[in-house]
C-alpha cells in the first residue's frame, strides 16, 4: 500500500474514532513503527492531524483527549482554587444544579452548607452521597464512562421541571459565541439547566479559552459569571465585557 492510500485510510479511522495509536496504524495497515511514526509526522504537517502522545487525533479536538480521571489530576491545585472561590455563591438550603466537571466536583468536595443538589455525575454524587445534610438527587440513564455522567432522553424532561437556585457548570472550551462541551447530550444538560436556574456560574481554568470543543451550550447571555484560576487574554476578557459578564480569578 502505497503512502498515501495509507494517509486517507488514517483519516477515515480518525473521522469515526477521533484519535488513532501508533500501534492501531501499525495493526490496521501492516506497517512497521517507523512507517507509522513518517505517516504521522506527514499528517501532522498538512495540518490534517495533530499529535498526542502515543498517536494522533482530529485537530478541531486537540487537548480533549484525556479521559475524566486523568483530567482530574491534571490542574487539581487549581481546579480546588477555583471550586473555593464558588462557594460564597452557595447558600443555605438552596436548590443546585452541578454538571459532569472536575472542577465542579472539587467544588463539591469543599461544601459545607446544608443544601439540596442534583447533579448526572457519578464522581460528584459519590463525593456529596455520604453527606446527611445534603438532600442529593442524581439523574439516572445510560452512563457515559469516560466522562462518567448519566444521561437519557428523558434527562432533560427532568432538569426543565425544576427551577435551580444555580447552575454550576464545567465546561470544556469557551469561545466568543459561548461554551462549548466533547458531547452533544452533556451540551445539552448544561444549556438545559442554565435556563432553569436563577443565575449561572461557569467553573473554568484559563486554559479552557484556548481550547476547541465540538458541542455549544450555553451562550454568554445564559451565564452570570465566570470563575477561573488566571486573567485570560484580552480578547476573552472582550468576549465577557461584550456580553457584560464578570470574570472572577481564584485566588
Amino acid at each position: 500500500m502505497y503512502q498515501q492510500e495509507r494517509l486517507i485510510g488514517i483519516l477515515d479511522y480518525l473521522h469515526e474514532h477521533q484519535s488513532m495509536s501508533l500501534g492501531d496504524i501499525c495493526s490496521q495497515f501492516a506497517v512497521s513503527r517507523d512507517t507509522a511514526r513518517r505517516d504521522i509526522v506527514k499528517l501532522c504537517s498538512q495540518g490534517t492531524a495533530i499529535r498526542t502522545h502515543g498517536g494522533l487525533a482530529r485537530p478541531e479536538l486537540e487537548q480533549t483527549f484525556l479521559a475524566y480521571q486523568e483530567r482530574l489530576l491534571h490542574f487539581s491545585v487549581e481546579k480546588m482554587r477555583i471550586g473555593a472561590a464558588a462557594l460564597p455563591y452557595l447558600k443555605e438550603f438552596g436548590h443546585y444544579f452541578f454538571n459532569a466537571s472536575t472542577t465542579v466536583s472539587c467544588m463539591a468536595r469543599q461544601i459545607t452548607q446544608s443544601m439540596t443538589v442534583t447533579t448526572h455525575s457519578l464522581d460528584t454524587a459519590q463525593i456529596l452521597s455520604d453527606r446527611g445534610d445534603i438532600d442529593l438527587h442524581l439523574i439516572g440513564g445510560c452512563f457515559n464512562p469516560k466522562n462518567r455522567y448519566f444521561s437519557d432522553p428523558r434527562t432533560l424532561e427532568k432538569i426543565e421541571s425544576i427551577h435551580f437556585d444555580s447552575a454550576f457548570l464545567g465546561t470544556a472550551a469557551i469561545a466568543e459565541d459561548g461554551f462549548y462541551y466533547h458531547d452533544a447530550d452533556d451540551a445539552e444538560i448544561a444549556l438545559a439547566a442554565s435556563r432553569r436556574s436563577s443565575q449561572t456560574v461557569i467553573l473554568a481554568e484559563e486554559a479552557k479559552f484556548d481550547r476547541i470543543s465540538r458541542y455549544k451550550g450555553p451562550s454568554w447571555e445564559n451565564v452570570s459569571l465566570v470563575i477561573t484560576d488566571q486573567v485570560p487574554g484580552t480578547t476573552a476578557q472582550q468576549w465577557a465585557l461584550d456580553a457584560g459578564i464578570p470574570i472572577i480569578t481564584a485566588l
